[in-house]
């Protein structure tokens, strides 16, 4: 399918340099290749131009290629059939000298590049001096060798000497500025040629990946603080507060804690490790006081959250005392908050399914990102179109995370059991429909894969699938991105 110049994308950076010194250049994302020499000028654009055909190729799409030639610069497309397009286009000026013949206008379209050969213009005076008469407009053809005796029209004064350019301050340059190198590829059969010790760029898809690890691998001004909410049980709450706490401490190696703010028993500290100890947010809210004072040791936070030793993250669970019926309230939630945002830079909360329960609505006030979770089941997504509503009608902050939430659409895992091959596509079918119904009212939706690693017992990162661990790395770079 043909693309408008408007949508063939800028990435990978590419440039195509020619000197007049009869080398070039293309630099791909950084990566610098040369380019086969030429007996002339317009060769040695056909072999940078063969270069480009080649990765658009490799991309199976067109790419944009920034020119820059002895003749100008600008800006083609160009297509895997060849062809090219001409974007934009600057001509050099050029200043001839007094003995010079004549001149020639500037190309119209831009020569580098160019698969068909540029016709030259008419012959056009120098605009920079006054108007010449008919005579000095002549092109004289002179045989080589022949001296011609002055006359009047050829015997001119001398020009004038140019004047020394203007000095520039040092402080406007840096012999530090360098182009970053890119690192060659280590996936797919990219990755093998590497390893086997031909250099080979990496793929649009390993570029994508390495562009998601950039994100989830930030550290930003003070703590972020993540909610993951939907009004329905079930919806997959507590598997997308574990993934993207695993996701996000394992690359940024920020500390972070996932904190089960459900106003009855959670179930976060059912499907991760741990610790030596049974405390909960209850505790901890008891011992803010301590936790909060100065002198306090930043290790003393171990007393009351349960480390996941594969993950890297922390676990605050919460009250588990089956006899227990005190519900966390609102001012305690500001204590927790307060506590938890000192020892950790990220914090990702669970949460219950009563949107009116004080502890949700003030979680709701620190939140900084939003995250609604949804299997393709309807009752779920309609749920979550109903959290999300409720928000929006109340308006300020919470219409705010409302309108940049991001949805986690999960395959469903009844679905996956014992299904034809049709009624798995179905079910393909039915997520895809439930995502692109979000789509126009949220920042970003994410799309998982089914894996069993989800359904039942504690979850680790490294026991899921590689396509599943992809796309909650997506997912993960998506709320990132709204930091």
């Amino acid at each position: 399918m043909d693309l408008h110049q408007a949508d063939v994308l800028a990435f990978p950076k590419i440039n195509a340099i020619v000197r007049d010194n009869g080398t070039a250049e293309v630099v791909v994302a950084g990566n610098s290749r040369t380019v086969p020499a030429a007996a002339s000028l317009q060769q040695l654009r056909d072999n940078a131009l063969t270069i480009v055909v080649r990765e658009a190729q490799t991309l199976k799409r067109p790419v944009r290629v920034h020119v820059d030639d002895p003749d100008g610069h600008g800006e083609l497309i160009v297509r895997p059939d060849s062809s090219t397009e001409s974007v934009s286009y600057t001509a050099k000026t050029v200043r001839r000298r007094a003995e010079a013949s004549a001149t020639t206008a500037a190309p119209a379209v831009p020569p580098a590049l160019e698969s068909d050969p540029v016709k030259p213009g008419p012959p056009a005076a120098d605009t920079d001096g006054p108007e010449p008469s008919s005579k000095a407009r002549a092109t004289v053809h002179v045989p080589t060798g022949t001296v011609m005796p002055p006359t009047p029209e050829t015997t001119s004064a001398p020009a004038p000497a140019e004047e020394d350019p203007t000095r520039r301050s040092l402080k406007e340059t840096s012999f530090l500025v360098s182009a970053p190198v890119l690192e060659p590829a280590t996936k797919g059969w990219r990755g093998t040629l590497t390893r086997l010790g031909v250099r080979m760029d990496p793929s649009a898809e390993e570029m994508a990946e390495r562009e998601d690890v950039r994100t989830v691998s930030q550290h930003w001004p003070g703590p972020r603080t993540v909610a993951v909410v939907n009004r329905k049980g079930g919806a997959n709450k507590t598997p997308t507060v574990v993934m993207l706490s695993a996701i996000l401490a394992r690359y940024s190696g920020a500390a972070t804690c996932a904190w089960d703010n459900n106003e009855s028993q959670g179930t976060l500290g059912w499907r991760t490790e741990k610790g030596a100890h049974d405390r909960s947010v209850l505790d901890l809210i008891d011992s803010s006081q301590a936790l909060l004072s100065p002198a306090t040791n930043a290790a003393e936070i171990a007393k009351f959250v349960h480390h996941q030793t594969a993950d890297k993250f922390d676990v605050l669970r919460s009250d588990e005392n089956e006899e227990g019926d005190h519900e966390v309230t609102a001012e305690e939630v500001d204590i927790a908050h307060q506590v938890l945002t000192r020892y950790y830079r990220l914090v990702v909360m669970d949460s219950g399914n009563t949107a009116r329960a004080a502890n949700w609505r003030r979680m709701i006030d620190h939140t900084d990102q939003l995250v609604v979770p949804v299997t393709a089941i309807e009752d779920r997504a309609e749920a979550a179109r109903l959290t999300l509503q409720t928000l929006e009608s109340r308006g300020g902050h919470d219409a705010e995370l409302a309108r940049n939430a991001v949805v986690i659409v999960s395959e469903s895992t009844d679905a996956k059991r014992s299904m034809s091959g049709e009624a798995l596509k179905r079910a393909k079918d039915e997520a895809q429909r439930i995502a692109d119904g979000f789509a126009p009212y949220v920042r970003a939706v994410v799309r998982i894969p089914y894996d069993p690693a989800l359904v039942n017992g504690p979850i680790r990162y490294e026991a899921l699938q590689p396509a599943t661990q992809r796309a909650w790395l997506a997912a993960a770079a998506a709320v990132a991105s709204g930091f």
